[in-house]
């Protein structure tokens, strides 16, 4: 029923709008310094939503760094905050001085002006492939520093960064019971399917991606209490290693491309009145 009424909602507005009072959502979202009052509630889907009261994660903690500040995307729901903190923890004990984490979600989430089709509902985190070395970087430092591939440069083999810390963490953020997805490169995927000799439970979660090979990006499912939060469907079950194999061959034989979508737009041509409406009330709040 609340879905239904945020659609009636968004397609009133998108009538009742002009163009000139209907800006792009990035703009909107992305403009906006910091975050809304109140308790932490997550609207909409992963790559078209907002969200309210998020909480931003400290630039610096005892066991991570976030990175790029200059974008002001370190924020996040308060589970989200607690993930990246326990998989800190995680790096520590693997021999890390911790992690650094990339982009999360703007203050009031929704779409970003660069970037990112999702990490709109402060439930996404990119977590930098790279061993967190020194956590004393200056905010310069962490606008210049880079990650590194854990994949060689002929994109089917492992690069020389990877270790089984990396195996760690993936398995780590996969087993948590709030994160429903984590997207890497298929090749970290079939080291993880050919090392794994207990329980393979975790690999269901453990998603392959093209572009995801500098960091592993970790997807929270939808909070208790956000019931406007539109959730992604579970991962079927399996541990879809097949799926990583096929990936890598077919970067050595390419098949044909498959036609486009021409329906597609990416989610930074979206106008406010094209998120759920109530969106526009957290995008515009003071």
């Amino acid at each position: 029923m609340i879905r239904r009424l945020i659609a009636a909602a968004a397609a009133a507005l998108s009538l009742a709008l002009p163009a000139a009072a209907d800006p792009l959502a990035k703009d909107v979202f992305g403009g906006v310094p910091g975050p809304t009052a109140g308790p932490a509630q997550v609207i909409g889907f992963y790559s078209k939503g907002c969200a309210s009261g998020l909480v931003q994660l400290p630039e610096t903690g005892p066991t991570w760094q976030a990175m790029r500040l200059s974008r002001n995307r370190n924020w996040g729901h308060p589970e989200l905050i607690d993930v990246i903190q326990r998989l800190g923890a995680v790096a520590r004990q693997v021999g890390w001085h911790g992690i650094y984490v990339g982009d999360m979600s703007q203050p009031r989430g929704g779409p970003m002006l660069t970037g990112h089709a999702s990490h709109q509902l402060g439930l996404d985190a990119d977590i930098w492939m790279l061993p967190a070395t020194n956590l004393g970087l200056s905010r310069s430092q962490r606008e210049s520093l880079s990650s590194q591939s854990v994949v060689a440069s002929n994109g089917v083999e492992l690069s020389r960064l990877w270790s089984a810390a990396h195996a760690t963490l993936l398995k780590a953020a996969a087993s948590d019971p709030r994160v429903q997805r984590v997207f890497v490169d298929p090749v970290a995927k079939v080291q993880l399917c050919r090392a794994e000799r207990g329980d393979r439970s975790y690999l269901r979660k453990i998603q392959t991606i093209n572009d995801h090979d500098y960091h592993f990006h970790v997807r929270l499912r939808c909070p208790s209490g956000s019931r406007g939060c539109e959730g992604q469907a579970e991962v079927p079950a399996g541990d879809h290693c097949d799926a990583a194999e096929q990936m890598i061959r077919d970067r050595l034989n390419p098949p044909p491309p498959g036609p486009a979508d021409p329906n597609y737009r990416h989610p930074r041509s979206y106008r406010l009145s094209e998120l759920p409406g109530v969106c526009t009330n957290v995008g515009l709040a003071r």
